[in-house]
């Protein structure tokens, strides 16, 4: 019989289970609030902004949702873009990432010529607005083709997400020489640095505020998000994942400028 947390015999009560877990009554049934319409709309205008100016901080999004007819405090704006996963891009020194200092490595991909695919990956996590909530897109893109490789939707932006998707990656394409991602909690923690060292990935991340150093995923953004999902909100996560699933497969059949590549290109799975 299932009674609570775990499946008992009519022995454990809630509150014996709750103590021994050391976790409180209140926080077992905990429930939590949701963003207020208001935000939600907030979070999706700075979230187009931020694709066509890459630059903006808290005092432009400031600016621009004033003059879309939403007032509201640097504190808040500040809080709903760190929800959004929005951050601007400028040159800043190279700073710690939340004490994970330990897990950061060097830029690969500076002057590198890319000619082969699985030569290089670009991981990266975005935020995806619905029409009542919000998730968040984990992508990898080979950067020689231009293809998706492995993809996936999350209600948070933990590691597991992004462990997920390149498992599936790997398990689908092979394994590329080097993967580069951002200095995100989701790749500077050491469930990821250690898969990718088990794998014998060579890790790859931008400078601190240079998104730009992982260029190819983020002009993917902007495409899903302006060809699909500003145009197509979905109701809940499952029709943005039919959704999603369906433009993925008609993008990864498109050929892509300047990549000079053949129609159909080969991942050899045994790399």
């Amino acid at each position: 019989m299932k009674r609570g947390l775990i499946d008992i015999e009519e022995s454990l009560s809630l509150n014996c289970q709750l103590s021994l877990l050391e976790l409180s009554k209140g926080g077992f049934y905990y429930v939590r609030k949701g963003e207020s319409q208001e935000n939600l709309e907030m979070m999706q205008l700075m979230d187009q902004h931020i694709t066509d100016d890459p630059t903006a901080g808290v005092l432009t999004m400031q600016a621009m949702l004033e003059e879309n007819g939403y007032r509201a405090g640097y504190e808040r704006i500040r809080r709903l873009m760190r929800l959004a996963d929005i951050f601007p891009i400028y040159p800043r020194k190279h700073l710690t990432v939340l004490g994970e200092k330990k897990y950061i490595h060097p830029y690969l991909l500076k002057n590198l010529k890319i000619d082969r695919p699985n030569h290089v990956w670009e991981i990266d996590i975005t935020y995806v607005p619905m029409k009542n909530g919000f998730m968040y897109l984990t992508a990898i893109i080979d950067v020689y083709s231009r293809k998706i490789v492995s993809w996936g939707l999350s209600n948070s932006l933990d590691a597991e997400s992004s462990l997920r998707v390149t498992r599936s990656a790997i398990e689908a394409h092979g394994k590329p020489k080097i993967l580069n991602s951002d200095q995100g909690s989701q790749f500077t923690c050491l469930e990821y640095i250690k898969l990718l060292k088990k794998e014998g990935i060579q890790i790859s991340m931008d400078g601190k505020g240079r998104a730009l150093d992982n260029i190819y995923i983020e002009r993917f953004w902007r495409s899903i998000k302006y060809r699909y999902i500003y145009l197509n909100p979905a109701n809940d996560g499952l029709e943005l994942y039919r959704g999603i699933d369906k433009w993925m497969n008609i993008y990864n059949k498109r050929k892509h400028q300047g990549t000079g590549q053949k129609p159909e290109i080969r991942y050899n799975c045994a790399a």
